[in-house]
This record gives C-alpha cells, structure tokens and sequence, in this order.
C-alpha cells in the first residue's frame, strides 16, 4: 500500500485591501484625527489663556497650554495628509477643484500655524518676563492671545467653510463617493461657516457667541460622519471608482 505524504496545511492568506478601500481608511483617520485634535486644543487646552487675558502675568498652566499646541501641530499634519490622500482619487475627475482643496487645507494650516507660533511665544514671554514690566507686557499677551483668536477666526472657522464645506461637498455630492445627502450637509454646512466668519470679521456677531457655534453645528456633523463613513464602508462605488480600478 502506497502512503501518501500528507503536506503541511497552508495557512490561509487575507486578500490583500482593495487600494480605493485603503483609501478611504486613511482618508477617515485622518479626518478623525482632525476632528479630535482641533476640539482637544481649543476646549480642553487652551482655556486657561482664552479665559484670561491676563495669563501673561500669572503663574500660568504652561504644561497644559502646550499639550494643546502639540496637539494643533498634528492637527496641522492631519489637515494636509487628508488632501494629498484624496487629490490622486478627486483629480480624475475635478483637476482644478481638487488642487483648491489641498491648497485650502494648507491655507487652513498656516493659520492655525500661525497660532500655534502665538501660544508658543506667549508661554515663552510669560516665562522669561512674568513679574517684570507688567505695564508693557500686558499689551503684549493680550495681542498675542488676540492674534490666536483671529487665526482660529480665519482658518478653522473660515476657509475650513470654503475647503471642506464647499469644496469637498461639491466634489462628494457629484461624484457620489459618499451618500449625497451627507455631502448635501457639507454643502449648507461650509456656506454657514464662510457666513458666521464673515459676520465676525465684521463685528455683526461676536467670535463664539451662540450665533456663531449654532452656524457651525452642520459642517460640525460632516466632517463627523464624512471621516466615519470612510472608516466603516469606504467610498461608494462609482464612475471614479471604476476609472481607478480600470486604471490599476
């Protein structure tokens, strides 16, 4: 009788992610990340300055301060890593707008750079000369705190209504990547951010006041859904879908 040498059972292979599947992942994270760190930074850590003019003069929570600055510079790295990962799916079928968008998320970032750059030379100057001149350093913090509030004023409550409502909206609403009527409320949601921004510019409402927090509430729920519909479907299956992988 012939025995049959018996092989060692191959262990099962997972099919590799479809890329425009991985995509969407990365693309949802990020989205995710920036979601997570602009709320961290400007409710959990910067208050301690926002709240008081005068934290120049004080003893201040510097630790606290800076968790909030680090945590706006990986916002920083987010808001661009979102663009780069959707410009080669976005530009196939809108060359110019896509290119807008990366370049409104990289103006977004310069604000909030910029920012970042305030609370950084605060913290600094409240060390180095708290308990000196207070006469001539008061000014200085209150336009150093001042020049924080109108970067979050231009960037993330501005052109984040242009880039991520407007923009990326449309681009989502035509494509069909993503349920229109979510993309529908990118759409209302960036035209009332760019609105409430405006309004503030020009002192019609004041920065933060329930005016303004209750325009922002749809672009608010868009990025929400728009980062976790990635994560958990992807994108849906469409025309630019089927170029990509005709591409491949």
């Amino acid at each position: 009788m012939t025995i049959t040498a018996r092989t060692p059972a191959t262990r099962s292979q997972r099919a590799p992610m479809d890329p425009m599947r991985t995509t969407a992942y990365v693309v949802g994270i990020l989205f995710v990340i920036t979601y997570v760190t602009s709320i961290a930074a400007k409710f959990a850590f910067y208050p301690p300055f926002l709240d008081n003019a005068d934290y120049i003069l004080g003893d201040g929570e510097d630790t606290r301060v800076l968790w909030g600055a680090f945590f706006e510079m990986i916002l920083i790295i987010a808001n661009i890593g979102t663009a780069v990962a959707l410009y080669p799916v976005l530009r196939r079928r809108f060359p110019a707008l896509s290119l807008g968008f990366v370049t409104a998320r990289v103006m977004e970032s310069v604000f909030i750079g910029v920012g970042v750059l305030a609370v950084l030379t605060l913290v600094t100057m409240r060390q180095d000369f708290s308990g000196t001149d207070t006469a001539a350093l008061a000014p200085v913090g209150h336009a150093l705190v001042a020049l924080q509030e109108w970067t979050f004023n231009l960037g993330p409550a501005f052109v984040v209504g242009v880039g991520n409502g407007l923009i990326l909206g449309y681009m989502m609403y035509k494509t069909g990547l993503v349920p229109r009527g979510m993309a529908v409320l990118g759409l209302i949601g960036g035209t009332l951010i760019v609105l409430s921004g405006t309004a503030v510019m020009f002192g019609v409402i004041e920065a933060g006041s329930a005016a303004q927090n209750l325009a922002s509430v749809p672009e608010f729920f868009w990025e929400l859904s728009f980062g976790v519909y990635l994560i958990v479907k992807g994108f849906k299956p469409s025309a630019i879908t089927a170029d990509m992988v005709d591409a491949r």
